[in-house]
């Protein structure tokens, strides 16, 4: 058996996987060279731009176009993204909703400037970008073909939580409830591309899920805190109820969202289904 090419002399996945990383990389290590030399910060927005051109670089030298990776931009498209939309607010908001009802969290307005909000915004979507082309963009496709959707759904989850371990606020009882969280999100995230071959449902379920638990009810996303709309207020509740300050994504009830979300992913069957690419 051949290790580099398959029987059709196509080269096989897991060296594209390589090439992935060592593309990013030519493009990172100069970045973070320069960066230290003339004192600047990489941002976000920069970080997601050099996926995205490591990502296309890659296509480029597949001879495939950017659109099989990202699904084409249609209607189809647009439908998905606002899907993301839906349901990403839902994610959120239904833990925060029996929060408040059950009397552990309530919430009062913050003062905030608009332009705090909107830098806030632009945040959260350049990481959703970011996130969604590095673990569910290129590598993610190559190894679903490479070894089915859930060996790569598995290895991608274990690469997302293994970035986000040492965010602020892993410890103890919040580092247990986060990393489980993180790992299933990571699994929700995957599903959702696998449902409908397009990163448009990935990234706006990832972009407001963030949003809502950040800028809009004011708990902390992943461990870090930005401007928000309100402040919530907690009246003696566990932090495995509430997540604390690294979000709800490290708690009790976030988990349970997560879990109904990955078994309504797993039975929901969309109209339009496009063939994977090989």
């Amino acid at each position: 058996m051949n290790i580099f090419f398959s029987g059709n002399r196509q080269l096989r996945n897991i060296w594209w996987v390589t090439i992935f990383f060592l593309v990013l990389a030519s493009i990172t290590v100069p970045f973070i060279f320069l960066s230290q030399k003339y004192n600047w910060k990489i941002t976000i927005a920069q970080q997601a731009s050099i996926v995205i051109v490591a990502t296309w670089i890659c296509q480029l030298m597949r001879r495939k176009p950017l659109t099989e990776l990202t699904g084409k931009f249609n209607a189809t498209f647009l439908k998905n993204f606002l899907r993301g939309l839906l349901v990403g607010g839902a994610i959120m908001l239904g833990p925060a909703l029996f929060l408040y009802l059950s009397g552990w969290v309530t919430w009062q307005y913050s003062s905030f400037q608009f332009t705090s909000i909107l830098v806030g915004t632009g945040f959260f979507f350049a990481v959703a970008i970011a996130e969604e082309f590095l673990f569910r963009g290129f590598i993610f496709q190559r190894l679903i073909v490479s070894i089915g959707s859930w060996g790569a759904q598995l290895i991608i989850a274990g690469y997302f939580l293994l970035i986000h371990i040492n965010n602020p606020g892993m410890t103890g009882t919040i580092k247990l409830f986060a990393s489980v969280n993180i790992f299933l999100a990571s699994l929700m995230f995957g599903l959702s591309f696998i449902k409908t071959k397009s990163l448009a449902m990935p990234v706006s379920f990832h972009f407001l899920a963030n949003w809502v638990q950040g800028i809009l009810l004011g708990f902390g996303v992943s461990g870090n805190k930005e401007a928000s709309i309100l402040n919530p207020i907690f009246h003696n509740a566990p932090q495995w109820l509430t997540g604390g300050n690294f979000g709800l994504e490290a708690s009790l009830p976030g988990l349970v969202a997560v879990a109904l979300a990955i078994i309504l992913l797993y039975r929901w069957q969309p109209a339009n289904k496009r063939v994977f690419p090989t």
